[in-house]
């Protein structure tokens, strides 16, 4: 949801805000409780701003050891999809008119990649719809007991 030009917290505390901000509007009682974030060792991850941040959200940090993708491999797997399917395309054949540029468009999508692209791993569905099915699912265990 946010590009910036260096790795900063107020880079990841923005993103942060803007994912619980859009869960709150799409689910009226959305809570971050249980949810964890991964994340490779960065200063961004680890400053106290952001760790706080994460806290009063109800998140759980979980920071992976140096040289150790195994704790955040969702997310690189991620980050190459965006740059494979987004920011690399366009890199030959456009040049990008600044930053709010990027970050527009990678908000776009973001909103593309969780409506509506379909991922093998969850039965070639949106994770929105996989996200659905599972509370479904939850809630009918829950009128059962």
């Amino acid at each position: 949801w946010k590009a910036s030009m260096s790795k900063t917290t107020d880079l990841v505390s923005g993103a942060l805000a803007q994912a619980l901000s859009t869960r709150q509007r799409a689910i009226s009682k959305f809570t971050a409780e249980g949810l964890i974030h991964h994340s490779d060792a960065g200063s961004q991850y680890t400053s106290l701003a952001f760790t706080e941040q994460l806290a009063e959200a109800g998140i759980a940090g979980s920071i992976g050891t140096v040289g150790d993708a195994l704790d955040n491999a969702l997310m690189e797997s991620t980050i190459g999809l965006y740059k494979s399917e987004l920011i690399t395309p366009y890199a030959h054949s456009r040049n990008w008119n600044g930053l709010r540029e990027v970050e527009r468009e990678t908000a776009e999508w973001v909103h593309w990649y969780n409506s509506a692209r379909l991922h093998s791993s969850i039965d070639y569905l949106p994770p929105i719809e996989r996200e659905m099915v599972y509370a479904t699912s939850i809630a009918q265990q829950g009128a059962v007991a």
